[in-house]
This record gives structure tokens, sequence and C-alpha cells, in this order.
């Protein structure tokens, strides 16, 4: 087997550790809040939300820097900092007793949220461009496949061991991890990105960015994918009550959470590979297109098993965005400065992480939680259109001008 072929499937199986990790306390992570002490549930919720988010705001910040440094002393240095750095954020939350210390430790834990996406920067550069498209798709069936376990282990943990052992076994399980990366991985080193004494600087990198249409309409692709899929999350399970009137309304909240995970699990590899045989902006705008067609008609469900349908449906159109994202990116940045293009392209990721729960609350808080679902397929088309302008004015510019006489 060859190193790059090892790499990625040491990557598959600790991204499935580390996203399964790191999801596993999210499902009590109010409920751990509780324990501090007699809170109203305004103040619970409150805090919860900030407390999720905050890990988001500092991610945002944090990945074109370890993109940056990823790219000048390579990405395998930066994991290891990545996964003992979360380890120990987790272990230290089984041991807290106030929200305030809480919040700072999910702060920190955003300063080194860069696991997966240096090890997607990693599979990226060591990938062929050909194959990069089938290839990061494999990588995120590893990540999907783990957020999609992480929230269900992580509940029977609590319910079996307390919040406290959970937290242990969850950052036991990420040090397992961030080993096996250690022993394991084997990064080709790159002398010439070593060895360039005039690297351009962050501004010159966004300056760069920026005069490449594609790659800025690419990264707001980015933002909308990750601001539509959280826009219903934090609602669905009220959603799902609406539906149902069973009392198990946090199991079926969850089986339609997970529908949509196992619906991208299925046809991830499969976009990617599409992309490489036909282009990958291509396959993005069809994405768009199914992704809006396939959220809207959930507004207008009135059972729960038709939510569940199109919420697996939805799973499957929106599954091939990331390795197809990804891959443009390998094809088109500069070989020396991809991590740090990457870090942003993951920057925009994470800022929509923040957007969609904050747009979702305000439209249902304003026309209820059915029209959540058409703003966020508005935000889909919105993305179609402009990834459509931006390739017609980037074939217009390529296009070679008529001779005269002609």
């Amino acid at each position: 087997m060859s190193i790059e072929k090892r790499n990625l499937w040491i990557m598959w199986v600790c991204n499935f550790i580390i996203a399964g990790s790191m999801t596993m306390v999210m499902p009590f992570l109010s409920l751990y809040i509780e324990t501090f002490g007699e809170f109203s549930d305004e103040y619970v919720q409150r805090w919860s939300g900030f407390i999720f988010g905050i890990t988001f705001v500092t991610a945002f910040l944090m990945s074109p820097i370890w993109g940056r440094i990823g790219d000048k002393y390579g990405f395998k240095p930066i994991l290891l900092i990545n996964g003992f750095g979360i380890s120990a954020s987790i272990f230290l939350m089984g041991f807290m007793h106030h929200v305030h210390g809480l919040f700072l430790l999910r702060l920190v834990m955003g300063i080194v949220t860069g696991f997966i996406p240096t090890s997607i920067a990693l599979i990226a550069k060591q990938t062929p461009k050909k194959i990069a498209g089938e290839t990061l798709g494999i990588l995120q069936m590893g990540t999907v496949s783990g957020t999609l376990f992480g929230p269900l282990l992580g509940g029977v943990m609590a319910d079996s061991f307390g919040f406290q052992y959970t937290f242990i076994i969850t950052a036991s399980s990420i040090v397992l991890a961030t080993l096996v990366v250690l022993f394991g991985i084997v990064e080709k080193s790159n002398n010439e990105s070593k060895k360039q004494k005039n690297r351009p600087s962050r501004k010159k990198v966004i300056q760069i960015i920026l005069q490449h249409r594609m790659l800025v309409s690419v990264m707001g692709i980015a933002f909308i994918v990750q601001a539509g899929l959280f826009s219903i999350q934090p609602l669905l399970s009220l959603y799902v009550s609406e539906l149902t009137s069973a009392d198990n309304v946090a199991f079926l909240s969850g089986l339609a959470f997970s529908a949509t995970g196992f619906g991208n699990l299925l046809l991830t590899k499969r976009w990617g590979k599409l992309g490489d045989d036909i282009g990958y902006d291509k396959v993005m705008m069809i994405l768009l297109i199914l992704a809006a067609t396939l959220i809207v008609p959930q507004a207008f469900v009135t059972d729960l098993w038709q939510l569940v349908i199109l919420r697996f449906l939805f799973g499957m159109s929106i599954g091939g965005m990331l390795p197809c994202i990804t891959a443009y990116i390998r094809m088109e940045a500069p070989f020396e400065l991809q991590g740090e293009v990457l870090g942003y392209n993951q920057s925009f990721r994470f800022l929509g992480n923040v957007f969609g729960p904050m747009l979702g609350g305000i439209v249902s808080g304003y026309v209820g939680i059915s029209s959540v679902f058409y703003v966020t397929g508005g935000l889909f088309l919105l993305g179609f259109w402009m990834l459509w302008w931006s390739v017609k004015q980037t074939r217009k510019v390529k296009k070679p001008s008529p001779r005269r006489g002609q």
C-alpha cells in the first residue's frame, strides 16, 4: 500500500473518532449546565447557545493561521497540536462547576479545533488533481460517520456513566486518535515551501483569493452550505414535536437529524468522482439546485415520516459539496499556499455554523419554523446564481478575442 493511500485510511479512522468524540457532548450540554446550580430555563438556554457558538467563532479566526503554519512546517505537527489540545479541553470540561469556566474551555477548544480541516489539507495536498474529488469524498465519509454516531454514543454514555466520566472517556479516545497520527502518518516534506524565503504575506494571500472570482464564489458557497445545514438544526426538535404526539421526541428528532447524515454518507464519494469526471463547478451547481428543491418541501410535511424521507434525500444532495469545494481549491490554489487557502475556506464554513442558527432563530421567531425552510432554499438558489455568474464571467475573460479582419 502506498504512503498516500495509507495516510488516507488512517485519517479516515482518526476523523471518525475525532468527529464522533467532539459531538458526543452535544446532546447533554444544556443538561450539564443545569448541574452547576439552580438556574432558570432562559439562563440555561442562553448559556448553552453561547457555549456552543464560541467554539466556532475562535475556530473561524484560527483556521487560516493553522493553514499558513501547515504550509510552512507541515500538517502533521498541526494535527498533533490540535488533537492533544482538543482532548485536554474536553478532559477539563468534566471538572468544571461554573458556566464561565465551561465557556472559557470551549473558547480554547475553538483555537485548536483544526484537526479535521488540517487532515483535509494534508490529504488534498498529497492527492493528484484528477482524483481529488473522489479521494476527499472518501475522507468526508469518516467525518460524517463519526458525526452520526457520536451524539448517540454520548447520550448512552452519559446515562450509563455520568457526565464527568463521559468527558474523560471522550478525551481519552481523542488522545488515542492523535497517537495513531503520531506513529502512523508519514508526511512527505515539501522542501520547496520550506526554502521559500519570499512567502506572500497574509494580506497578499487574501489579495490572491479576491482576484480569483471563482475561489471567492466557492468559499461563499461553503458558507451558504453550512448556514443552510445549521439554520434548522436547533429548531428541529420543536418542529418534530409539532408533527408527532409521541413521548420520545428527543429520539425522533435525532432520527430526523441522522437521516441527513445517512443520505450524505451514501453519495459523498460518488459526487466527488463525478466532479473529477465532468468538473467540480458543474456538480456544485447541480447540488445547489437539488438542495433548494428538496429543502423547501420540508415546510409542507404533515407527518414525521415525510420529513425523514426529505431529510434523507436532502442529505444525498448536500453530501458532495465539501469534496467538490475542496477539490476545486486543490486544483486552483498555488501549491505552496493550499493549506492557508483551505484555512480561509474553513473559516467561511465556521462562520456559516454561527450564522445559520442565528438566521433560523430570527426567522422562526418572526414568521414560524416552516419559513426557515423557504429562506434556506433561497440561500441555496443564491449560491447557484453566484456560482453560475462567476463561471460565466471567468469563461468570458478566458475566451480569446477574435483577430481583426476575421
